[in-house]
């Protein structure tokens, strides 16, 4: 049978999860008296949403599920695409991230009750840990009440589960689907999922209600990501051998990036309900997720490329134009396009190297709520206690092997030259051996683990603990008057978050320290040879040796004693006394408790209703982490700092809605809220990267809360069933606004080289000491000036606004006149918004204001940008088609975004040419499909990212230089659901 929800269910659900309906007028509803509604199919999910979209006391949008266990898409973040002001970030063309009105400063909850995700966030859990066939539905506030929990700057989202007590026939449903990547070399992975409730009369007069959920899902996901650097300069008429008639950008570094993600994925989600009476309810909520994500990725890189900057002349070039950056026209310049890099006298540059990215996370998150509800003739009561809780453990384990080129000599590094052909015509960023060079290496060369030696181990054993425990009590008074009710209540919460990293890293820079590969060739395999799938493209490196990421996920003690060994082996050829060096491990553990009051009035007079109301919280922080210091005789000294901190916050907020027709309905919110900060910007503790690109991150214990002013204005007419035209327009004032400063080092204009001489940087940045030198010092070695990035709060204020639209409308009314087409329907959102003011600003590295001081004509030229908000795009729209009749439904969505500045791009956590990159245009299609074998049994096939769109990002500016590309897969999920 079909899981059927009444119509005062849905009306309970408004109430409950929009509080929008008074629980004493729904008490005094007759269940007998409304009709049964069905919750099966698209066109019933969309009435339902609009039903609770258009009864809320303020700005909502809501998503209902299709049937039980089936939101319209199978992972939560392109679920929450659906709604007008959301866009989504991807990792590996996997829906990660959430921004809500150009902001990913947002809160998730789960059945009211906040969660906390596995790192350092505030946003709660991660999406990708939930399965989106455990919710039956999800709201996105966008307009908090005074009863809303604070700490969201764009919207609130609340994902909902399914309720016993409301359930009017047992419930019991099975779902078994097998998913399959595009770009994946392993098999097709499963998913199943299952649901079962029911709800009894109790022979004491009561009522008692279970509903149990659970989920198991693998999944495979793998993106290519060619990148190649071009941020340095030979000037026309230099003495450089390469030198043109014309400035140009050489190659200075090339990547070929290929990202996999394996998870595998356990969600539980359980709820008991036992109403002794009909004025008293008690309930306990269990959601229980297990997600173990495992990365086995590899990069081929050509290294020292840009010593070769001087010599290698291109064969082609194209034209850079880095348009206009706050105010500056940073004029145009010729860069590489295509050429050969031939190795360099001496034979040592440049370098091919093999790295294996072998990473983890292991984690359990558990949320549990117990609480109660009576209801009296005047007064509503509702308490509850809460915890949330995420633990994760971060193991990895990632090698980089060089490869020691037979035919080229060698010195006493552990590095020499391989030819490289490079053809960045089309976006396509390729790169491979140079065959036509007379010292390439062969296939077999490459494959010989004779021919690689070890430059590097990092190990990892990272943990994450996370939690909140939360207790609150909700009072709602009723009036017989214009005022109808009057809501306040208490809120205690208390979180924590606590980490650890450990990590031992091993560097090796001579050739008398780096074992050769046939000393651990029992962990040596060929890498992924498939990099060609995704694009085709001709030239790319597919013959590399590896240490095997699987093993070293699986069994990274044994990895680690292999490696030991060969380096104890190589010790005894050699006479070199290397061991492996340990870093001290950075801690933090911070924790905050909070109270919160809140009172507000509820008001409905002819035509309008809202409520108006104020929320009171005070906030006491401490802070504990690693300091560390060098002593006397250069040996560390660790030592825990403690601080404290605490601030107080008063938040008006009010919303009113207007029926100022039968169908027509306009909405004015006003609001102010916080946002805490990231608890690692917090952390006093300090951690090192063996990278010379990677930034150093140091906490500031003083970072204060953003505080956010929001105003809403929209108008919507609902002019058919299921149907919708909506306008609305936003305002956000952003003070205090979290933002990142970074400090550069300083680089030599004519030989890119750092300060290698600690432990100071007199010139910015921090000295790191494990830090390899590579291309920044004359001598290969560890130990150099690196960048440094501290959150702090922008001294202006920021400005947010927006215009949102959407369109809904189905042809189900006009079913006599069309018949079979009036089954169609579609779905329309687009979304305008942008930002200004703020104070703080980008700089450009010193590389780069070399490069800018040719293509301007202006001498020690300082180029710098106001800071912008990462992953805001100016315009987005979603377009869904639909079709459902005859048992079969069909769904069709294509989503698009504009250009947007972006920190996702690659191996490097440091800015290139100082500034965030510009993810470029984007659009994506998904579609489903789905039919209905019998009343109990169904079929379909879901497919991701059909036409297998591209990622492309460029440097400075949009449509600047193209610096990363994202090559990411199509995926199929096909299976079958059966209810009982």
């Amino acid at each position: 049978m079909k899981h059927k929800l009444s119509s005062v269910t849905l009306a309970i659900l408004s109430a409950t999860a929009l509080n929008v309906a008074s629980a004493q007028e729904a008490k005094q509803q007759s269940v007998d008296e409304l009709e049964v509604i069905e919750v099966s199919g698209i066109r019933q999910s969309l009435t339902n949403a609009l039903a609770q979209k258009r009864s809320a006391a303020s700005l909502v949008e809501v998503i209902e599920a299709v049937d039980i266990g089936k939101l319209p898409d199978q992972n939560l973040a392109e679920v929450l695409e659906n709604v007008t002001g959301v866009q989504i970030t991807r990792q590996a063309g996997v829906g990660t991230g959430v921004q809500i009105r150009g902001t990913n400063a947002n809160r998730t909850e789960i059945n009211g009750v906040s969660t906390v995700g596995s790192g350092s966030g505030r946003t709660g859990i991660s999406f990708e840990d939930v399965s989106a066939s455990m919710i039956s539905g999800v709201e996105v506030i966008k307009s908090p009440e005074a009863k809303t929990i604070e700490g969201s700057v764009g919207g609130t989202i609340n994902l909902r589960t399914i309720r016993p007590l409301q359930l009017n026939d047992t419930l019991a449903a099975f779902r078994v689907q097998a998913e399959d990547s595009s770009l994946s070399t392993d098999s097709i992975k499963p998913r199943i999922s299952g649901s079962w409730g029911d709800n009894w009369q109790l022979d004491s007069g009561g009522e008692f209600g279970a509903v149990f959920s659970a989920s198991y899902a693998e999944q495979d996901v793998t993106a290519f990501r060619p990148r190649a650097d071009r941020d340095n300069s030979v000037a026309a008429g230099s003495d450089a051998a390469s030198a043109q008639s014309f400035d140009f950008l050489p190659i200075q570094f090339l990547i070929q990036d290929y990202d996999n993600y394996e998870s595998e994925t356990v969600n539980f989600a359980g709820t008991l309900e036992w109403a002794p009476n009909e004025n008293t309810k008690f309930f306990f909520d269990a959601v229980m997720n297990d997600q173990d994500r495992r990365q086995e990725s590899s990069r081929v890189q050509a290294s020292g490329v840009s010593d070769l900057r001087n010599v290698a002349a291109p064969s082609e070039f194209e034209t850079v134009d880095f348009g206009v950056l706050d105010g500056q026209d940073l004029g145009s310049i010729q860069a590489a396009l295509k050429g050969v890099i031939p190795v360099e006298d001496g034979g040592a540059d440049p370098n091919l190297r093999f790295s294996s990215d072998t990473n983890a996370r292991q984690t359990d998150s558990q949320i549990f709520r117990l609480g109660g509800q009576w209801q009296g003739d005047k007064l509503f009561v509702s308490m509850e206690a809460s915890s949330s809780r995420s633990d994760s453990n971060t193991p990895s384990f990632n090698t980089t092997l060089n490869f020691i080129n037979p035919n080229v000599a060698t010195n006493d590094s552990n590095e020499n030259g391989t030819p490289f052909e490079y053809d960045l015509s089309g976006g396509a960023l390729a790169f491979g051996i140079a065959q036509g060079e007379a010292n390439a290496p062969t296939s077999a060369q490459l494959l010989d683990p004779a021919n690689v030696v070890l430059r590097d181990v990092n190990q990892g054993r990272d943990t994450t603990e996370n939690k909140e425990d939360a207790i609150r009590a909700d009072f709602n008074y009723y009036f017989d008057s214009m005022i109808t009710s009057v809501d306040f209540g208490y809120r205690y919460n208390r979180s924590s978050s606590t980490s650890d990293q450990v990590r031992n890293n091993v560097g090796l820079r001579k050739m008398a320290d780096s074992p050769s590969g046939d000393l651990f060739a029992e962990l040596l395999v060929a890498g992924p040879d498939n990099f060609n799938k995704a694009d085709g493209r001709t030239l790319f490196i597919k013959d590399f040796l590896l240490v095997n990421p699987e093993l070293a996920g699986s069994n990274p003690d044994y990895v680690l004693e292999v490696l030991n060994d060969a380096i104890t082996a190589n010790n005894a050829l050699t006479g070199s006394d290397r061991a492996p060096t340990s870093q001290v491990s950075a801690f933090f553990d911070i924790e905050e408790t909070t109270h919160a009051l809140y009172a507000q009035a509820n008001f409905e007079y002819e035509m309008f209703r809202g409520n108006v109301g104020v929320r009171y919280l005070q906030t006491d922080i401490t802070s504990t982490g690693n300091s560390v210091t060098t002593d006397d005789d250069g040996n560390q000294v660790v030592s825990q700092v403690v601080s404290e901190a605490d601030y107080n916050f008063v938040l008006p907020r009010i919303n009113i809605s207007a029926d100022v027709s039968e169908d027509v309905l306009v909405r004015l919110g006003w609001s102010k809220d916080i946002r805490r900060p990231d608890y690692d910007d917090l952390s006093t503790s300090v951690s090192y990267s063996t990278s010379p690109n990677s930034a150093v991150a140091i906490g500031n214990p003083g970072l204060g809360p953003e505080e956010v002013t929001s105003f809403d204005i929209s108008t919507e007419w609902y002019f058919a069933p299921s149907a919708l035209v909506s306008v609305g327009y936003f305002h956000k004032k952003r003070k205090d606004l979290h933002v990142t400063k970074q400090v550069d080092p300083y680089e030599d204009p004519t030989t890119g080289f750092r300060d290698v001489v600690g432990p100071t940087c007199e010139a910015g940045g921090t000295f790191n000491p494990i830090a390899d030198i590579n291309v920044f010092g004359p001598e290969p070695g560890v130990g150099l000036c690196v960048p440094t990035q501290t959150t702090v709060n922008d001294a202006d204020t920021r400005t947010q606004q927006g215009i949102e639209l959407a369109f809904q409308y189905d042809l189900s009314e006009f079913e006599s006149d069309l018949g079979w087409a009036s089954g169609f329907g579609v779905m329309a959102n687009y979304t305008y918004q942008k930002s200004s003011g703020g104070e703080a600003i980008d700089n450009a590295t010193s590389r780069a204001n070399a490069v800018f001081a040719l293509t301007t004509g202006i001498e020690n030229i300082d180029v710098s940008a106001k800071q912008p908000l990462l992953d805001l795009s100016e315009n987005a729209y979603n377009f869904t088609l639909y079709y459902e009749k005859y048992g079969f439904s069909a769904r069709a969505r294509y989503t698009w975004r504009e250009g947007y500045r972006s920190e996702d791009f690659g191996s490097t956590s440091s800015y290139p040419w100082g500034f965030p990159v510009v993810q470029e245009d984007r659009g994506q299609l998904n579609a489903s499909v789905n039919y209905d074998v019998t009343e109990q049994f169904s079929v379909g096939i879901e497919a991701v990212n059909l036409t297998k769109s591209d990622v492309s990002q460029s440097c400075v500016n949009e449509g600047s230089l193209l610096c990363y590309q994202g090559l990411t897969d199509r995926r199929i999920t096909f299976g079958a659901s059966y209810r009982f």
